[in-house]
């Protein structure tokens, strides 16, 4: 590389490009280097109702499926109650992880009736018109399952909603 001691008049400043592109060959490799892959979230079976509620649904699941009731406050924004089959489980954060122990208990009652049986098991959520997403993401990953040691503990894997209910 020749280094110049001045600039003279009419003496044209090249760009040297060679350590140009060996930098962004190095930041490259750097940021190839210390890339972290992870598991994308949100990998459920989910089945979004159709646009108009059918008369029958038709389903290949021999058991009822398990009911998650989400109610939202008057303002129709936050969670006011959680329920489980008709069990009430409250609201709020701890809501979700009384969910994600009843969920437990059911499967376990699944697995000791039988291995093929947790297979056709089915969770429908029925939240309310309006009510935040943040809630029914929480529904969904309380009845899927549960991260231990890094790990996710699958219980259902077959989730589905309601049909929509109108605003009231």
């Amino acid at each position: 590389m020749k280094i110049r001691t001045r600039n003279q008049a009419g003496d044209k400043i090249e760009t040297q490009m060679a350590p140009m592109i060996d930098v962004v060959f190095q930041l490259l490799i750097f940021f190839m280097l210390t890339l972290k892959i992870i598991e994308p979230e949100g990998d459920f079976d989910i089945n979004m109702p159709l646009g108009a509620p059918q008369t029958s649904s038709v389903t290949d699941a021999d058991l009822p499926p398990f009911k998650v009731r989400l109610q939202a406050d008057p303002d129709n924004r936050e969670l006011a109650l959680l329920t489980y089959n008709g069990q009430p489980l409250g609201n709020g954060a701890n809501a979700f992880l009384r969910l994600n122990s009843e969920i437990l208990k059911s499967v376990n009652a699944l697995r000791a009736a039988g291995p093929g049986n947790l297979d056709k098991q089915e969770v429908e959520i029925d939240p309310d018109y309006g009510l935040q997403y943040k809630n029914i993401i929480s529904a969904i990953s309380a009845c899927s399952g549960k991260m231990v040691d890094g790990k996710m503990v699958r219980y259902i894997s077959r989730i589905k909603f309601a049909p929509i209910r109108e605003k009231e």
